[in-house]
This record gives C-alpha cells, sequence and structure tokens, in this order.
C-alpha cells in the first residue's frame, strides 16, 4: 500500500477553490511592488512573511487587500496566474475553477478588461504548455454594498465567454448571502454558474440562504453546516459539493488544530466534499500539502484519500463527457497506485 503522500502526489485533481489573489507569494508581492513604484509597510520578504499571523478572517484580508495593491498591469494578472497554474501542475492539478476579485482593483482605478485580459491569457497558456485546464469565477465581495455588485456584473457581461461563474467571498461575518439575492438572481439569469462562501465563520443559516437564496450549486467552506443536522441531511440529499480549505481553517483559527477538523464528521456523514488551498500563499500550502496535512492529522486512510480526489472531479464544472473522461483517466492512476 503506497504511502499517503506518495499516494497524494500522484493522483490528478481538482481544485475548486483558490483565490488567484491569495497565490501572490512574498518574493512576487516585492517584484512587482518593485516593477510599479509601489509602496509597502515591510522591508522585506521575511517581515510580510511575520505579518502571517492571523487571528481571524479581517487580520487576513487587512493584510491581503495590501498585497493586491502590487498588481496594475495585464501582465501582473497573467505572472500571478501563470505561476500558480505551474505550482498547481506540478501537485497534479489538472482542473482548476479559480476564483479571482474584481473589485479589489476596480476600486484602486484598475480597469476590468486589464484584470480578466491577464488572467485569462495565463488560463490560455497554462493549457497549451501543462495541459491544465482553468476556468474563471469572478466574486462579489460582500463587505461591499449590492449596488458595487451589480455594476460589477454589467462589467463582466462583455467577457461572459471567458468568466463562467459569480461568488461571494470576502468579510463573512455580518453580511448574509441574501444581501446579493438580486444581483445573483442577475447573474443567473446571464447564465452564470452560482456560487458562495458560507458557513466558515458564518452561522449555518447563511449556508441555508446560499441555497435557497442564492441558488448555488457548491458551497465553499461549509464548516458550520455540521450545526445543524436538517442542513446536513439536505446537502447529503442533493449532492451539494463543499470546498474544504483545511490550512485556511487553521490559519484563520476556525479550527483549534487539524485534528479538530469537521472534514472526517462530513465523510461520515455521506457530504460531498473536496480538498483545496483557498490562499495557499497566505496559509501555509498548496491543494497537496492541504492534503497531506489533513491526512496526518486526521489518520485519513488511503481509500479516503481516493474519495476525496475523486469527489473534486464529481463536483467540477465539466460536462457529462468531459467528467466520464476525467474520471476514466483518475481511475487508471489510482489502479497505477495500487490503492484501494
Amino acid at each position: 500500500m503506497p504511502d499517503r503522500d506518495r499516494l497524494i502526489a500522484c493522483l490528478p485533481k481538482c481544485e475548486l477553490h483558490i483565490h488567484i489573489e491569495g497565490s501572490l507569494e512574498p518574493e512576487m508581492v516585492f517584484s512587482l511592488a518593485r516593477r510599479n513604484n509601489i509602496p509597502l509597510p515591510w522591508d522585506s520578504v521575511e517581515a510580510l512573511r511575520r505579518a502571517y499571523a492571523f487571528g481571524s478572517l479581517q487580520d487576513f484580508l487587512d493584510v491581503y487587500y495590501v498585497g493586491m495593491s502590487v498588481l496594475v498591469t495585464e501582465q501582473d494578472f497573467y505572472d500571478l496566474a501563470f505561476a500558480y497554474l505551474r505550482r498547481a501542475h506540478a501537485d497534479n492539478v489538472v482542473h482548476v475553477e479559480m476564483f479571482f476579485d474584481p473589485q479589489g482593483h476596480t476600486s484602486r482605478g484598475i480597469a476590468f478588461d486589464t484584470v480578466v485580459n491577464g488572467l485569462h491569457r495565463a488560463c490560455v497558456e497554462a493549457s497549451e504548455s501543462f495541459g491544465i485546464r482553468a476556468s474563471l469565477i469572478m466574486c462579489f465581495l460582500r463587505h461591499l454594498d449590492e449596488a458595487d455588485a451589480q455594476r460589477t456584473l454589467d462589467a463582466a457581461l462583455a467577457h461572459r465567454d471567458r468568466i463562467v461563474g459569480v461568488g461571494l467571498d470576502s468579510s463573512e461575518k455580518g453580511h448574509p448571502p441574501e444581501k446579493f439575492a438580486h444581483v445573483f438572481g442577475r447573474a443567473r439569469d446571464a447564465g452564470f454558474q452560482l456560487f458562495a462562501h458560507a458557513g466558515e465563520e458564518g452561522p449555518p443559516d447563511y449556508v441555508w440562504q446560499a441555497l435557497d437564496v442564492l441558488g448555488v450549486r457548491r458551497v465553499d467552506h461549509g464548516n458550520r453546516a455540521l450545526e445543524d443536522a436538517a442542513l446536513i441531511s439536505r446537502l447529503a440529499r442533493d449532492r451539494v459539493p463543499l470546498t474544504v480549505c483545511p490550512l485556511s481553517n487553521l490559519r484563520l483559527r476556525v479550527v483549534p488544530d487539524l485534528a479538530h477538523h469537521p472534514l472526517r464528521h462530513m465523510l461520515e456523514k455521506d457530504l460531498t466534499v473536496t480538498v483545496n488551498s483557498d490562499d495557499p500563499a497566505y496559509f501555509g500550502g498548496y491543494v497537496n500539502d492541504n492534503f497531506s496535512a489533513i491526512a496526518r492529522a486526521l489518520d485519513l486512510s488511503p481509500a479516503e484519500i481516493v474519495t476525496l480526489a475523486r469527489t473534486s472531479f464529481s463536483a467540477a464544472m465539466m460536462s457529462d463527457d468531459e467528467r466520464a473522461a476525467a474520471l476514466a483517466r483518475f481511475d487508471a492512476a489510482v489502479r497505477q497506485t495500487g490503492a484501494r
């Protein structure tokens, strides 16, 4: 039977919860700051890394938005996304659904087109270079009002061929999903797939709202859904995927340590669970690091690791034919590892 880390490395997988701005490594922060003559509050890469001591989601966001300020040109966005996709390829990720936060850029005077053009070009070139398939999901910042989200959706309509979905992220506390009911209705009518962060710091009711008010197909995080038995039954019955991010949950103190992470309970409740990296530059690891850390902490079996990786394909945005072909390749890879 293969050891866990070797098995994780060998398995193809999808990443369904990655904020591309959260893959901005400290070295790239300083490189882009020099390129664009952007002042930073830190005097070195090491000082920036020391700032990654977060007590809450808001502590993280305060650093995250400052780091984001170095992204100015189309080339910056291309460099950011291509670096992440190269790194994901090294983890045997074959399919990525990439979140980005346009309001974090347009509010700084960066054109919407600049952001999308750079990210999309990286997705195209990574497909050609690595064979990795990547698509873009535009997230609304929930700490801003719905009118701002509506304007962002207006800008996105011209890029409907390059943005496949809309999501909801940023500060969860005090910003329930229902706040964005109208803009999500418009996005649905325009043909976008729908996603939302819910149940990370917010209560189970936020997960209900994401499902019933926004109409999402997938819940990002969803940890606190386990506090509501009826919600657990709903998620299991409807096979609603949860995109779980173990190292993020640890670094943001959603869980005190990974041994107390709810992922095993999610599996025991027959929930559809995937493992992802969220903001890997800030939280200490890319997708394989998350798999390895949670596998050690919860003593996951090879079969459980295979289930988690396989579920990423069933939860991904793929046609039936694409999914069948991807799962056939996945199952062949499993056979080669000797795992069961």
